[in-house]
């Protein structure tokens, strides 16, 4: 096993003060975003060995795949850690986003290659081959958003906003009554394309017409009865005055995490992180098609051909304990799952639910992992790799411990 060191992200959306205080160390003075612990290229955690020599975590798996990875994870992703583990700290709204399908991922990627595309160039759409479907655990109260809703829901929002305006004698802007039209539409995909399409490529109509909302607002126009989802778009507005991620926030359900609550965002389902700490868990992957809330590159058309135009449902997921007591959480991916361990002073010891390779992170206390080859001590700040080679492995509270120790562990989902 191997203690690891990780990589932390430092976007501007990023809270100064949230990862450094889940792990007891102090702020670096700048945006903490993400902490990325696992293998992708981009950022790799890196590997201590016990004589003190590190090495870049995705070297050391390409050193011996079959040792550290196990037969049945590279038989089903290749030689290479199938997850990507992140603590993720939003003081803003991340931008609007959408994740690939595999088929997308491997098409798109080549296609850029063939192109020349350089691998770092701003207008890159795929950074690799791979999709990225994602889930969030929830530490902090969590606010997203997450999926569409039933176009009729979104419809009520853009009526009542041509109402607001229309009471306070403001004309109401054309786009705001073409959404409207759009979300009337019998189909349900193609009323939620259409609005969609519309404010996305909208451009000055779309910024005018958030304008003119948000200054009704503001002299004091009601919110109810829609004030969740109006006081998300006005916070949002804050963040990225008139972008068109502002009035499309009306076209996604908002959810709100409690602390211990996850949801998983498959490919095609359009979300944006607003505000929170969790720890999101995904494949190996940084493809991301933006669609507003951002600076950064937007290929609408790419976007476009993404996205599932269809009303969802929040995608969470339910818990479930084993008879050693952790909890384990498991979307619907082969990639990954995530387990939360809670050990009290003088526990029994929790054996991993391992399957293939696994890290760990320790957010509270400290724990000792114990093989029947290796044992590694972590305290609370810190993480680690667990090759496949290592299971079974147990994770103890540490002899004399007076605090309750929390760790989180992923693995693949294979066997689920």
């Amino acid at each position: 096993m191997y203690q690891i060191e990780n990589v932390l992200r430092p976007y501007a959306w990023g809270s100064t003060t949230a990862i450094a205080g889940l792990l007891g160390r102090p702020a670096s003075g700048g945006p903490e975003a993400e902490m990325w612990i696992g293998a992708h290229p981009d950022s790799p955690s890196t590997a201590v060995h016990p004589n003190g020599v590190t090495q870049p975590l995705d070297a050391l798996i390409a050193s011996d795949p079959l040792r550290c990875l196990g037969a049945d994870s590279i038989a089903e992703f290749g030689p290479r850690l199938p997850f990507l583990t992140k603590l993720l700290a939003a003081a803003q709204p991340l931008s609007l986003q959408v994740h690939p399908s595999l088929e997308q991922a491997k098409e798109g990627f080549a296609r850029e290659n063939a192109a020349g595309i350089p691998a770092d160039a701003a207008e890159r759409n795929y950074r690799d081959d791979n999709h990225k479907p994602e889930m969030i655990f929830a530490l902090t109260p969590f606010k997203a958003l997450c999926g569409f809703r039933a176009p009729a829901a979104s419809k009520a929002v853009f009526e009542h906003l041509a109402r607001i305006l229309d009471s306070a004698a403001v004309a109401v802007p054309p786009v705001i009554t073409s959404v409207i039209s759009d979300l009337a539409a019998p189909d349900e995909s193609d009323a939620l394309k259409a609005a969609f399409s519309r404010l996305i490529e909208g451009g000055s109509q779309v910024s005018d017409a958030i304008n003119e909302v948000v200054a009704v607002f503001s002299a004091g126009a009601p919110l109810e009865p829609h004030r969740e989802v109006l006081a998300a778009m006005l916070d949002i507005n804050e963040a990225f005055p008139g972008d068109p991620g502002v009035l499309i926030s009306l076209l996604l359900n908002h959810l709100s995490l409690e602390p211990g609550e996850a949801v998983y965002l498959p490919a095609g389902n359009i979300h944006a992180y607003l505000h929170g700490l969790g720890v999101e868990v995904m494949a190996s992957s940084d493809n991301v098609l933006r669609g507003g809330l951002t600076t950064k590159h937007l290929d609408v058309p790419e976007l476009l051909r993404t996205v599932r135009f269809e009303a969802l449902g929040v995608p969470r997921v339910q818990v479930s304990g084993t008879e050693f007591g952790q909890e384990l959480y498991r979307p619907p991916f082969k990639e990954f799952q995530l387990q939360r361990i809670e050990l009290g002073p003088g526990a029994e010891p929790v054996p991993l639910a391992q399957t293939g390779p696994a890290v760990v992170v320790v957010v509270s206390g400290s724990v000792l992992l114990d093989s029947p080859k290796s044992d590694l001590r972590l305290d609370r700040g810190t993480s680690a790799f667990i090759p496949d080679i290592e299971a079974p492995v147990n994770v103890h509270p540490v002899q004399g411990a007076t605090d309750v120790s929390v760790a989180f562990a992923v693995t693949t989902g294979l066997g689920n």
